[in-house]
């Protein structure tokens, strides 16, 4: 009896440390697509700081939304936030944490937000090149100021991390990075940053944002320490933009 031939990617569809022949990694572009179903993020650079806006959904009715957290603190001048799969995700933020009270406790000062973001990424590489792993299914967002000025990076499933001056991931993330395109300048204020982020999130949500279904997270140059907006900031600014 003969079989049918099983289709031309399927090995190295399911190993994670193999090349196609064409190139690719499919379980690293899988980790990719996982990334994409989380709820939007935008990142915001402007020279007075860094915000970071994340969408939070009611799933469930029951679901409490003071206690879900999209937007993490890394160190005192670090914050971060990620979309994709949380418990991934979660591994990570800890892990950066962990990073950064070393880093303080051996030298003596607050770490350089590259050299954080460049460990992190030495992580999740790692879990791309290695049978009987698979990747992280998240796709990191690391804001912060140290004396090199205020950053933004991306860390993607791959370890690859980029640099940007405004971006947007998720779900809506596409459609953000449009109105972000649009309406992005260089010399925001840092309070023009946050309503730019707040009405590119607002643009893609499916009901009305509040300050329940928001989180904010900023990171100032003046003062280099970060901070999440209480429900009271949050909502002034969305009256701000008439949300």
């Amino acid at each position: 009896m003969s079989f049918p031939a099983p289709p031309a990617m399927m090995g190295y569809d399911r190993s994670t440390s193999m090349f196609s022949p064409d190139g690719r990694l499919f379980q690293v572009e899988y980790a990719m697509e996982a990334a994409k179903r989380g709820w939007t993020m935008v990142g915001i650079r402007v020279n007075e700081g860094v915000v970071i806006v994340a969408e939070k959904r009611k799933t469930t009715p029951l679901i409490d939304l003071d206690h879900l957290e999209k937007v993490y603190m890394i160190d005192e001048h670090i914050g971060a936030g990620f979309v994709g799969f949380g418990s991934d995700g979660r591994i990570l933020i800890d892990y950066a944490r962990q990073l950064a009270v070393q880093y303080r406790f051996v030298y003596g000062e607050k770490i350089p937000i590259e050299y954080l973001v460049k460990q992190v990424c030495d992580v999740m590489q790692v879990y791309t090149q290695h049978g009987g792993v698979r990747p992280f299914g998240v796709t990191l967002m690391i804001a912060g100021v140290d004396d090199a000025g205020p950053k933004l990076y991306v860390a993607e499933p791959s370890g690859q991390y980029i640099s940007y001056k405004a971006h947007g991931l998720g779900q809506g993330g596409g459609q953000a990075i449009e109105v972000l395109q649009k309406e992005y300048r260089e010399d925001m204020s840092l309070d023009d940053a946050i309503v730019l982020g707040i009405k590119a999130v607002s643009t893609v949500m499916e009901g009305k944002p509040t300050a329940e279904t928001l989180e904010i997270g900023v990171v100032e140059t003046r003062t280099q320490k970060f901070r999440k907006l209480t429900k009271e900031e949050l909502t002034k600014y969305l009256e701000k933009i008439g949300v």
